[in-house]
């Protein structure tokens, strides 16, 4: 009587053993660990996708994707000033520290751009000769343009006709990302946004009885929340897969569930151990 109850406990036995093996441990809080891992402010996250410039004065520019900058200057813009000469604006706001993570953007996502910019002089042409066309005309005037880069590979430019001078003007534009732009790292891919200018001054002091003649030259830009990029970058880029060079959007099949494949040998040894017991106690 006592050869069926042994039989059966341990069926029982081997089907518990079965069914812990193939109950998911974690090895702790999840979302603990993930808090606990300090992410760099400047560098892009599945809550931030705006890219902000920076300057030290005119001692340099880069841009990241934090709203703070400690190291930029005080004054929240930097500014070019003079009488009588040309001002040639280059400013090239390099993502510094270089991106850490791979980018996907969303292939006819909408990259929206919004800097605010202010200007007196002549940036049309000199002494109101013709117009200054982008890239053509007089050398000492063009218009303001604002170019996005991806590494050394230019990706959209928006060139922006002149505004009455002596005025601010918030300069907005959008890119439609096309096929073939979409993926972006920090090795070959970093971004990069350029803004050109030129505006001519013609001030004279006036000598003796004459008034003072013509307008000086100046340039100013807004830096931070006045100067950002907004990219769109697909929710997918943060999956590991992803980030560790796979494609966008595909994940393996032993990342459907970790340790699958463990758990389902594990269970097949626990089945078979007990297929092999019950076929002993029988044949007894």
């Amino acid at each position: 009587m006592l050869q069926p109850f042994n039989m059966r406990g341990k069926a029982i036995f081997a089907v518990l053993v079965t069914l812990f093996l193939m109950t998911p441990v974690q090895a702790g809080d999840v979302s603990a660990q993930q808090q606990s891992q300090q992410e760099d402010p400047k560098q892009p996250n599945a809550n931030n996708t705006t890219m902000y410039i920076w300057a030290d004065g005119m001692n340099g520019f880069w841009s990241h994707f934090s709203s703070n900058e400690s190291e930029s200057t005080d004054d929240g813009e930097i500014r070019e000033e003079c009488d009588d000469c040309t001002i040639s604006i280059k400013h090239r706001y390099l993502m510094e520290p270089s991106l850490d993570k791979r980018l996907s953007m969303t292939v006819g996502g909408e990259m929206r751009g919004s800097f605010n910019i202010y200007y007196e002089g002549d940036a049309d042409s000199t002494n109101n000769e013709g117009p200054c066309q982008p890239g053509q005309g007089p050398n000492n005037c063009d218009w303001l343009n604002i170019t996005i880069y991806k590494g050394q590979t230019k990706v959209y430019q928006h060139t922006e006709n002149p505004w009455p001078a002596g005025n601010w003007k918030n300069i907005q534009f959008s890119y439609f990302i096309e096929e073939g732009n979409e993926t972006w790292d920090g090795l070959n891919d970093n971004p990069l946004i350029e803004v050109t200018m030129k505006v001519t001054g013609d001030y004279q002091e006036g000598l003796f009885f004459d008034p003072p003649s013509g307008d000086p030259a100046a340039f100013a830009i807004d830096l931070g929340e006045g100067g950002s990029l907004l990219m769109p970058v697909d929710p997918a880029s943060w999956d590991e897969n992803f980030q560790e060079g796979g494609e966008i959007g595909v994940v393996s099949d032993d990342e459907d569930t970790p340790g699958f494949t463990l758990v389902v040998a594990s269970a097949a040894i626990a089945m078979a151990v007990f297929t092999n017991q019950r076929k002993e106690e029988i044949e007894e």
